[in-house]
């Protein structure tokens, strides 16, 4: 029989990418940690790890069993919000999100569902999708609103077949110029008329996005400033740093001096959508979420 103590340790390895800090995190010693991994390994007949001098990488069995543990995670999450609701007698229910899709859609979607449950008791916490979608995976929240751009979504290790992703709407990004810009004017430009400006970016995902847009373009950006911050880059461009790449909805609230001009085609965008679990999407509770949810994103879309 296969220890649940010892899949939480292998997927806290998997989060941390080594022992030593896994070990941190779930209050162990290093070698206990260690310890756990090869008694699981002699239980399965398999590695489920590679050990190097750069630290700790999953192996196809490995991966299996990552997925397995976030599975019984979250049934043992799920087991403990079932019992609590029979003790208080009422439902809860956790929103993760990303800001500037939850300053955008949460407003409108929130009172709208609980006019129809008044007496759930609900949580929201705010993430980057790298974050909130292996919460999601693990039992500890119920939906995540999350984007991703032209890539798959950050599902995190193991298998992500058990996510399933509803398609919200489409979020264009803007180039973000100066006002007295010499393109400032246009309805619309290229990305090509900008590859001598310098670049100021709002977001880490951004610029790997950027460059490759760039690239198919014909140009390798020069990026003068880095943040994870949009309306911090975009003070930046106001300031005269640069220009910046900035989603439709991170483009409030506004900062004076600046024009946001659309991006012609092949125009970038963001995906935005929620995520569940398939074995907790039948819950009435996340149905109805994901209903005003899309209610609120209609007009946009």
């Amino acid at each position: 029989m296969i220890d649940v103590q010892r899949l939480r340790v292998l997927r806290a390895v998997a989060d941390h990418g080594s022992f030593s800090r896994a070990a941190a995190a779930l209050r162990l010693t290093p070698s206990a940690v260690s310890q756990h991994v090869a008694v699981l390994e002699r239980s399965l007949g398999a590695q489920v790890v590679t050990r190097s001098t750069r630290g700790v990488s999953l192996t196809p069995a490995g991966r299996i069993m990552v997925g397995a543990a976030e599975s019984v995670a979250a049934e043992l999450e799920q087991a403990r919000q079932q019992v609590e609701r029979l003790h208080t007698g009422r439902v809860q229910l956790t929103v993760a999100t990303f800001t500037s899709g939850g300053r955008h859609l949460l407003p409108g979607a929130l009172p709208r569902f609980m006019a129809a449950h008044p007496h759930t008791l609900l949580h929201v916490r705010e993430g980057e999708p790298e974050d909130t979608l292996p919460l999601l995976r693990q039992g500890a929240v119920d939906l995540a609103l999350a984007y991703h751009f032209d890539g798959p979504l950050p599902v995190g290790p193991g298998p992500g077949s058990s996510l399933r992703w509803t398609a919200l709407l489409e979020d264009p990004l803007y180039a973000v110029l100066p006002e007295e810009h010499r393109l400032a004017g246009r309805e619309s430009l290229d990305l090509a008329e900008l590859a001598a400006e310098p670049w100021v970016l709002g977001c880490l995902k951004t610029e790997a996005y950027l460059r490759r847009y760039a690239a198919r373009a014909g140009f390798a950006p020069d990026v003068r400033a880095t943040t994870t911050d949009y309306f911090f880059a975009r003070s930046l461009v106001a300031a005269g740093m640069g220009v910046s790449l900035i989603p439709s909805l991170a483009l409030a609230p506004a900062v004076p001096g600046l024009r946001a001009v659309p991006v012609g085609p092949p125009a970038p965008s963001r995906h935005i959508g929620v995520a569940t679990i398939d074995r907790r999407r039948d819950r009435p509770h996340v149905t109805s979420f994901i209903e005003a949810l899309l209610e609120q994103a209609a007009p946009t879309a």
